[in-house]
């Protein structure tokens, strides 16, 4: 099964207002650990580890204190507010949308692990390159080493989109090229039957061809991602080689720069 997986945005809503069931996120029991850990920090701490301004800090310690992550209402695809989820703009699906999201979109989270659209989450500041010590590493990506991976082993994926920024594929990607058996040692008998063949992954690259050479800016990007997944559900995309024929916002796709695993795609107009 082809899977796309995405940043999360520090910018989030409560809303209770949805079109769908909320599920539990996969991995509740990890971010409850995790919650408690930010919670024992003291607002000072928490500022130094979030690298914002006094006003985010205050915010979110409110937030932190507020919210627990066992009673959250707001299905995640609604709660992110970033650039990039308003061009997938999920409240104006189609229920046909909303089924591919449910079923192929997952979003990659400091927090979380790893989301599905209608996991109910509660707003929270925690990024993945977070130096977050924890009693399995100095980090968050020691912190969730290949479970993420494993996850999406676990779904059956045979394909791969990565659609999200350096600092969260790198809690997937390089675990792919890493011996299977660093990535399924942890699984039962049973769950190693589920698991399928190593998949494989493109990584999509939007851009625009500067001085010959292709320059990706940040929030073009995160706006090409968002169009992207967007139009993939619009078109209830099966195989990651039909993203070729993405047109989105004047993007083309580039065969000649492309690679097996690294698609490109420049603005044109």
């Amino acid at each position: 099964m082809l899977k796309i997986i995405i940043s999360p945005a520090k910018k989030m809503n409560v809303t209770e207002d949805h079109p769908c069931k909320l599920t539990d996120p996969i991995f509740l029991d990890r971010a409850l650990e995790l919650h408690a850990r930010l919670k024992a920090l003291d607002p000072a701490e928490l500022k130094d580890l979030w690298k914002c301004s006094q006003r985010l800090a205050e915010q979110n310690y409110e937030r932190l204190h507020t919210y627990s992550p066992d009673r959250a209402l707001t299905p995640a695809l609604l709660s992110y507010e970033g650039i990039q989820y308003q061009h997938i703009s999920p409240r104006v699906f189609t229920d046909s949308q909303w089924e591919y999201v449910l079923s192929h979109l997952r979003i990659l989270s400091g927090f979380y692990g790893i989301l599905a659209p209608a996991d109910r989450v509660i707003p929270y500041r925690l990024e993945m390159q977070a130096k977050l010590k924890t009693d399995k590493g100095a980090d968050l990506y020691d912190y969730w080493g290949s479970s993420l991976y494993r996850e999406l082993l676990l779904e059956g994926t045979t394909e791969l989109v990565n659609l999200a920024s350096g600092e969260y594929s790198r809690a997937v990607l390089p675990w792919i090229a890493k011996d299977s058996s660093d990535n399924t040692g942890h699984l039962s008998a049973s769950q190693l039957s589920a698991v399928s063949a190593r998949p494989r992954c493109v990584t999509c690259i939007f851009g625009e061809i500067i001085n010959g050479k292709v320059k990706m800016k940040g929030t073009q990007a995160k706006i090409a991602r968002g169009e992207m997944v967007r139009w993939m559900a619009e078109n209830q995309i099966e195989h990651a080689e039909e993203i070729v024929n993405f047109h989105e916002l004047g993007y083309e796709f580039q065969k000649e720069l492309s690679t097996a695993d690294e698609f490109v795609f420049v603005q044109l107009s």
